[in-house]
């Protein structure tokens, strides 16, 4: 008996006994994107317990399928990771130009104690068509002020926001003050004038951090807004920084770690590129604008926007993908062909999938349960029958959150099949 032939009978009895008793599904055959950088041509993948099982290669293994309950049979199809959009007000808006739906601004400009998790809405009509695109989880964050509150990480499924709940309050949102804004209606192509009251608002962050550190130092209690700004001194939540000038950056992160903040990250970062040394000396990753987006100045290139995302890969910055802006809710369906882009501009493939789902898992803390197909983790995930970063051939077939199956129709294509013959 050779060594190949003891080594798949070896293999075979250990698969056996695993999954012996046990009610298990098995997928044979599917181009696996493992998340982690890695993939598997001809991959078999188990989930027992909503949790994976098994990952392995279908050609170096052999399965006893009748120990299986059930079998899908994947051949050629791709396999992924759940995506995860971060920094979106999915789930807590429902029509932009309807004030009623937005749960996502509160009145102040100092919210620490603000939850995004109470207000998500599981049941919104535009969270199942961003499902259907392979986003399964979303980062839930408060807009507004100066403080905006503290975001939640949310499955894209669940009967309220407690069965929705992947990771409570797993950080705080300051939006820094900018050194610069645009002028105009238009923004984007307004003249660019300087803030003069710059000085003013960093100094009010400085007195707040200065505040909350001094009281998570004595152990008071009784003030909700410091209670609520403790984790960033304890390391149990992210401070998530809003900037996006090469100076508000390096400011931030500076001020930031003056005053003991343990985990920080960037979050816009148009500027990123130009401050890659300070990024990776303090080990800060950076949440991007979307890449579908005009150049910050006049003079920027055309496609730096595309090609950031590679440059980031090529410092060794951890980085992920996000969809903030107009339409935002709604444009996390478009998360996937972001990353797309940035393949056709330069970015690896597989460092392309590791960014939209165990790079954010990693910047979240989730990545102990969620971001790759690996043994032991979650079984969130998706099957599509193309190529999930092109818009042309992405066709989603099978959906499971924590090993449950989802329904692959939205409120759109329930639409289309009802008016198709009409």
């Amino acid at each position: 008996m050779n060594k190949i032939n003891r080594y798949l009978i070896l293999a075979f009895l250990l698969i056996s006994n695993l999954v012996n008793g046990q009610k298990t599904t098995l997928f044979m055959g599917g181009v696996a994107h493992l998340g982690n950088g890695e993939k598997i041509n001809n991959s078999i993948i188990s989930i027992k317990d909503g949790k994976i099982d098994l990952v392995a290669d279908l050609s170096k293994i052999r399965i006893d399928p009748s120990s299986f309950d059930t079998i899908y049979k994947v051949y050629g199809k791709h396999i992924y990771p759940g995506f995860i959009v971060p920094n979106t007000t999915l789930g807590i808006t429902e029509i932009d130009q309807v004030r009623a739906t937005h749960d996502y601004d509160e009145v102040g400009s100092i919210n620490p104690n603000v939850h995004s998790q109470i207000a998500y809405n599981p049941n919104s009509k535009i969270t199942e068509t961003v499902i259907t695109n392979g986003v399964l989880l979303a980062q839930v964050t408060p807009r507004g002020g100066l403080i905006s509150g503290q975001s939640s990480v949310m499955y894209l499924d669940g009967w309220n926001w407690e069965d929705a709940t992947c990771m409570a309050n797993d950080g705080i949102h300051l939006n820094w003050p900018s050194s610069y804004f645009k002028t105009g209606w238009w923004a984007q192509q307004g003249k660019t004038k300087k803030n003069d009251k710059h000085t003013e608002q960093i100094n009010r962050i400085k007195d707040l951090l200065e505040k909350s550190l001094s009281y998570y130092k004595s152990n008071s209690t009784g003030d909700l807004k410091m209670e609520s700004m403790s984790g960033l001194f304890s390391g149990e939540m992210n401070l998530y920084v809003h900037a996006n000038y090469a100076n508000d950056i390096i400011d931030a992160i500076d001020i930031s770690k003056k005053y003991k903040v343990k985990n920080i990250v960037i979050v816009g970062g148009e500027d990123a590129i130009k401050v890659v040394k300070k990024l990776k000396k303090n080990k800060i990753p950076v949440i991007l604008n979307r890449i579908h987006r005009l150049p910050k100045n006049e003079d920027s290139a055309i496609d730096g926007p595309y090609k950031q995302a590679s440059i980031l890969q090529e410092n060794g910055i951890i980085f992920s993908f996000s969809y903030e802006g107009d339409m935002e809710a709604m444009g996390a369906r478009n998360l996937p062909f972001s990353a797309g882009t940035a393949v056709a501009y330069g970015l690896d493939y597989e460092s392309a999938i590791m960014a939209l789902t165990l790079n954010t898992a990693k910047i979240l803390g989730l990545d102990y349960k969620i971001g790759s197909i690996e043994k032991g983790k979650e079984a969130t995930f998706f099957i599509s029958e193309g190529d999930a970063l092109d818009v042309i051939t992405n066709n989603v077939e099978y959906i499971f959150i924590k090993g449950k199956s989802i329904d692959t129709e939205n409120h759109q294509s329930r639409l289309y099949k009802k008016y198709k013959d009409r």
